[in-house]
């Protein structure tokens, strides 16, 4: 099998639901880092690359007939280039990536840009089609998350519960309590406040120059969603499944938009193009879990993943775990045997403080991680993610 490297890493800045990217269209969106990868990498011949691969979980509005192929085009590669959009859901993004590994492992490709795009804000609402001749009924739904059109016989045998039900259900089942939730927030803000101090995003951030709906020029070159709050004021938020329930707002992951790429090569078109390996992909693992405790699906594919590659948590420095909610991302970690306060656990904070793009997120996880590498003496990377209707996914990086 060959070797496959992560040669380059960009993201756009992750905006907050109506915020400074809902003006672009989700297709515009997706080109960008496209188009960076391009203008950052000169010497690559853009006619070699043999599959660009998207991850984006909505597809119902701007995003739909093949995003990835439209935003190639959009970018300016070549009508000979093809593109593919992939939906794994929340791991879209992570499992574009995977593909063009093992594609690229196996010998039937080269070189490979894989990503993710979402945008949540400009997500339409969609009306089906009625069942019967002359009926005058009509269901319509939001696209931006969660269930629609659904099958009376699977939610009978499995359930369709929010992503924020299946979130209580976990703090119900593993006794997360409100206060560890919070607790666990508020770190998540204070290391994505610091990182964004610190310039630890400037790496994998390309910054925009976006117009504005009063024809100004608006210039993002940080993510809009962190939000820091006090402990005092993440306890007084109102729950929001009720008063029983421990989810709210401040312990759990955003609506957002954004879009990243990565460039995917083998060793011989890192050699060919003089490229930069600065990262090897040592594998990704997919796994299931129940729907109504979809995000402790970390916890299996990650299981699995360590003992096809014969490793263990203890091998790693890094570990990217996505924060769908806090009580999700608490359970994994105890699952795994870990400390709530593991200074590897997403050390420039998480889809709590940044925001969770579900298309996007996998392959602004692994870019994360990937520049985190480059900047210390690092090792190895692990990242991972619940995906919705009881999934999930995980991949281990190497440094060059």
């Amino acid at each position: 099998m060959n070797e496959v490297f992560i040669c380059d890493a960009i993201r756009t800045p992750i905006g907050k639901y109506g915020g400074f990217l809902s003006s672009l269209r989700t297709d515009d969106l997706a080109a960008i880092p496209l188009k960076a990868l391009m203008d950052r990498n000169p010497g690559m011949d853009w006619l070699q690359v043999d599959d660009v691969i998207l991850g984006c979980a909505n597809q119902a509005g701007e995003d739909n007939r093949n995003i990835a192929r439209m935003a190639l085009l959009l970018a300016g590669f070549s009508e000979t280039i093809p593109g593919a959009t992939i939906n794994r859901l929340c791991g879209s993004g992570m499992d574009a990536i995977g593909i063009a590994a093992r594609a690229i492992a196996s010998g039937e490709a080269h070189i490979i840009i894989a990503g993710g795009v979402e945008s949540m804000s400009r997500a339409p609402f969609v009306m089906g089609k009625t069942t019967e001749a002359f009926s005058r009924s009509a269901e319509l739904f939001d696209t931006t998350m969660g269930w629609r059109f659904i099958n009376p016989e699977f939610k009978k045998k499995f359930g369709t519960e929010s992503m924020i039900e299946t979130a209580e259900n976990i703090a119900a089942e593993f006794k997360i309590s409100r206060e560890d939730q919070d607790n666990f927030a508020f770190r998540s803000q204070e290391k994505t406040a610091f990182a964004q101090k610190n310039a630890l995003f400037s790496d994998e951030i390309f910054p925009l120059a976006i117009p504005g709906l009063k024809g100004e020029i608006l210039f993002a070159e940080n993510d809009e969603h962190p939000r820091p709050a006090s402990l005092e004021k993440l306890a007084s938020l109102k729950p929001i499944t009720g008063t029983n329930g421990t989810v709210t707002a401040g312990n759990a992951s955003g609506i957002n938009d954004g879009a990243a790429a990565l460039l995917i090569a083998s060793e011989s078109v890192v050699k060919k193009y003089n490229l930069q390996p600065k990262a090897k992909i040592l594998g990704t693992q997919t796994a299931g879990v129940p729907p109504r405790i979809m995000g402790m699906g970390p916890v299996p594919a990650t299981n699995k993943l360590l003992a096809r590659l014969g490793l263990n948590l203890r091998d790693f420095d890094i570990i990217e775990l996505n924060e769908a909610f806090a009580a999700q991302a608490l359970a994994c970690i105890r699952e795994f045997g870990l400390e709530d306060h593991d200074s590897r656990i997403n050390p420039l904070g998480g889809a709590i403080a940044l925001g969770h793009p579900l298309g996007m997120s996998g392959a602004r996880i692994v870019s994360t991680a990937f520049h985190q590498l480059q900047r210390s003496g690092h090792g190895k990377a692990i990242c991972t993610m619940c995906v919705g209707v009881g999934q999930g996914i995980s991949m281990v990086l190497e440094k060059v």
